[in-house]
């Protein structure tokens, strides 16, 4: 089993320091049962709770450490993690600079974006749905995860476009594709009314409905942060969650899905 797990898990490919590690789990490679198949992690959606804990015990193998799992509420909370949780804190990303501690973050459509600066002491996990990207006034998770960074590091206490964060790179993992992800109305207006040429981030459907490219939403606000260096998702139809059910829970397909996980740490023999 933990053969076919390591063969189901996706690696991103993106230039960061050798002490840095990352996965992201598929639906394949676990115990659950349809409609969770196979590789479900979530606790929180139905599943059977001998096959989550099952799974969540064979990722846990396969990294040789224990994924600090979230309870996530599409907040725009980051919460820096000095050691593994005791406990599930409610929060939507973590950050440390500490090796052996896994940032984890579980998705079904939503984005999950990884980030850790060149140097290999900090990575970060953060849960970007389209509530948690466009936050409150221009701040959303985003936002709060390189803030996080610079008061770490010292550079600064906020957000600022002055100071470029040419020190993080970032990775956009699977979410709803451009060609899947209908909004409202309502949702269009809250991105375009921080950044009006967030506007081409949308197709119009009708008069109240729009297709949403969010990675480009997400690297748009990235760009502001001074994080340009970006890889990963770049919406096209192989990292479309909806559009691949062989390979990605999707809860806007499916209703009753599963959770994948998107994980980051600094491991501790690579330093």
């Amino acid at each position: 089993m933990n053969f076919l797990l390591a063969d189901a898990l996706l690696h991103p490919q993106w230039p960061v320091a050798p002490s840095v590690r990352a996965v992201l789990t598929t639906r394949q490679g676990g115990q659950s049962a349809a409609p969770y198949d196979s590789l479900n992690l979530g606790n929180h959606v139905g599943d059977d709770p001998a096959a989550v804990a099952h799974n969540r015990a064979l990722l846990q193998q396969h990294l040789g450490l224990a994924p600090n799992y979230l309870e996530q509420v599409h907040s725009t909370r980051v919460v820096p993690l000095e050691a593994a949780l005791s406990g599930t804190a409610c929060a939507d990303g973590s950050c440390t600079s500490q090796p052996g501690v896994v940032c984890t973050v579980m998705v079904a459509d939503c984005l999950p974006v990884l980030l850790s600066d060149r140097q290999g002491r900090w990575v970060a996990a953060l849960h970007a749905g389209w509530r948690g990207l466009v936050g409150e006034a221009g701040v959303g998770v985003l936002e709060q995860g390189v803030t996080a960074y610079y008061k770490e590091f010292g550079a600064v206490a906020r957000v600022d476009t002055a100071q470029a964060a040419s020190d993080l790179i970032a990775w956009l993992g699977p979410c709803i594709g451009p060609q899947a992800f209908e909004v409202g109305a309502e949702v269009r207006q809250a991105f375009v009314a921080v950044d009006a040429d967030a506007a081409q981030c949308f197709v119009p459907l009708s008069q109240d409905k729009w297709l949403a490219d969010l990675p480009a939403l997400a690297r748009r606000r990235l760009a502001a942060c001074g994080v340009t260096v970006v890889y990963g998702n770049d919406g096209s139809l192989p990292w479309c969650t909806v559009s691949n059910p062989g390979r990605f829970f999707s809860h806007r397909r499916d209703r009753v899905s599963g959770r994948m996980a998107a994980c980051v740490w600094i491991d501790r023999g690579l330093l």
